[in-house]
């Protein structure tokens, strides 16, 4: 049955959250603040949390930058996944990633039915994996970073999750979380 095994031990997976926007800071970026929290207290390891414009080369920058330290498993980015002409971070990201996570924008959109209906549909939230780091790719509303969070990436970045979880898959916990 899928969930989470209390006997397993839990493995702390190394974070970065990335705000994509034009017009917030750290006072008003609800977004970035609830991945934020919702990640440390789930007991993983924020190493980064930054704000840049919807731009695409400031976009990659902070991205590959992340991607070259290896205690940063896992980025989460927020913002920019609409279809407003500054809506860039699809069009940015997806050129660094060896892989699309498909499973990903369908889970995602299924749980946003759910509290936003048909508006869901505007979204093009994605995520992939970039080197051996995995990023995913959020709109910009705290609504949207709750609902991808809550039931979809506290249990697929939990250690403990079985089947399996993405945890499994990364260099450092390959042989412990297989």
């Amino acid at each position: 049955m899928a969930g989470i095994d209390p006997s397993l031990t839990f493995h702390p997976l190394g974070m970065a959250v990335l705000t994509i926007s034009d017009t917030r800071d750290e006072s008003t970026d609800t977004s970035g603040a609830l991945l934020c929290e919702r990640l440390t207290g789930a007991g993983h390891l924020l190493h980064g949390r930054v704000i840049v414009r919807d731009d695409i080369p400031a976009i990659r920058a902070q991205i590959e930058a992340w991607l070259a330290r290896v205690e940063i498993e896992v980025i989460l980015t927020t913002g920019g996944t609409g279809f407003s002409p500054r809506d860039n971070t699809p069009e940015a990201v997806k050129p660094l990633l060896r892989r699309e996570m498909d499973g990903f924008a369908v889970a995602f959109q299924t749980k946003s039915l759910q509290t936003v209906g048909v508006a869901a549909m505007q979204s093009r939230a994605f995520a992939g994996q970039a080197g051996d780091a995995f990023i995913f790719c959020l709109p910009g509303s705290t609504g949207a970073c709750r609902d991808a969070w809550d039931g979809l990436l506290e249990l697929e970045l939990d250690s403990r999750h079985k089947p399996c979880s993405l945890a499994g898959a990364l260099p450092r916990l390959r042989d412990i979380c297989a």
